[in-house]
């Protein structure tokens, strides 16, 4: 059963959704990106260890609370982590009343189709146990258009749209994340296929149940305003995708009822070198103006 409060506020309440949940891929880069080289560190567990540190320093910054940030995409380490003793999900929600969001996918299978749908995750439904012990409130997994190739994107849809059900049964929400790559050439034309297999598969989905959508930024400004008004759909979020802060921002004001979920957006700009003070109004400066272009839209 969903937490009331939390559903309310991630359904209705301005703002955006963090994403914290880099995972051993691309925690690498993000850390070079807050100043942290890989010679800082000499195992996974130490990379592991630093990349908490980014996340617990920007949950506990003044900037970091409900006010703005609606939730928080947590990675399975981080759920598992503390903050000041407090587990994170718990910190998350009592300490800055942002709802926590777990990342459950295991990475993307080679490519096929035009598309790289998600590994196989055997032991999700141990994972998903634990989080909701943990009190956390939904889930993200991520797969990837390359092309638009009608067979592949009903492909990605379809498995998206199966663990989700399965998410829904243990009461949590589902976030699905079909991304479509912002750099091909036929972006626009996977976009449409995306829209019609999604529509077909929340027409499926049964009057009782309702799932979050985190697409990538749109070419066709507003295309997707059929998901934001969908009774099946609590909320659509969009991720940066790789467009500088100032470029998504810019998209994600376009199109209507849609808010952030940015990742490298977020953390543009921060650095392990700054001063708590200079950390913390970059931040702060951050979230107001992806606060702002998600109110936008």
């Amino acid at each position: 059963m969903l937490n009331a409060q939390m559903a309310k506020q991630v359904a209705e309440k301005p703002g955006f959704i963090a994403a914290l949940d880099q995972s051993g891929g691309s925690t690498p880069k993000a850390l070079r990106l807050y100043g942290v080289e890989e010679s800082a560190y000499n195992n996974d567990e130490e990379m592991y260890a630093l990349i908490h540190q980014m996340r617990a320093r920007i949950i506990k910054s003044p900037a970091f609370t409900g006010e703005q940030v609606v939730g928080a995409i947590l990675f399975e380490r981080t759920m598992d982590g503390e903050i000041d003793g407090i587990p994170t999900a718990e910190y998350l929600w009592t300490k800055r009343s942002v709802v926590p969001f777990l990342k459950v996918d295991k990475g993307l299978a080679d490519e096929k189709d035009g598309v790289q749908l998600m590994k196989p995750m055997p032991e999700l439904d141990a994972l998903l146990e634990r989080a909701v012990a943990k009190g956390i409130f939904g889930t993200k997994m991520r797969s990837v258009i390359n092309a638009a190739n009608a067979e592949g994107i009903s492909a990605v849809v379809a498995q998206q749209f199966d663990v989700g059900r399965q998410i829904l049964g243990h009461g949590l929400m589902p976030i699905i994340e079909p991304e479509v790559t912002i750099t091909i050439a036929d972006k626009a034309e996977a976009e449409e296929i995306l829209l019609a297999e999604i529509l077909k598969q929340l027409d499926a989905l049964g009057h009782d149940k309702q799932v979050m959508l985190k697409l990538s930024l749109p070419e066709k400004a507003n295309i997707y305003k059929p998901l934001v008004d969908h009774p099946r759909v609590m909320r659509v979020v969009a991720l940066s995708g790789g467009y500088s802060r100032e470029e998504a921002n810019r998209k994600l004001a376009e199109n209507t009822g849609i808010i952030a979920s940015f990742s490298r957006a977020l953390t543009e700009g921060l650095s392990a070198k700054q001063a708590d003070s200079d950390f913390d109004a970059v931040l702060g400066d951050t979230i107001h103006c992806i606060c702002e272009a998600s109110k936008a839209g």
